[in-house]
């Protein structure tokens, strides 16, 4: 998955099919997280090389 930041635009290009269904579960998951109110909150903390994963969690 390219990811891509302009500014305070996100741009997430899939680079194989896998990645395309997973991006449309997600861009499924923000516009309800739109409509119900919900955001995006991190969880801990993402650092490179030493914790390799991105949490977040729909409040």
């Amino acid at each position: 998955m390219r990811i891509e930041l302009e500014g305070s635009l996100l741009r997430m290009t899939p680079e194989n099919a896998r990645e395309k269904e997973e991006l449309n579960q997600l861009w499924t998951i923000i516009i309800g997280c739109i409509d119900e109110g919900k955001k995006l909150v991190p969880v801990g903390e993402y650092i490179p090389g030493v914790k390799e994963v991105a949490v977040f969690n729909i409040e």
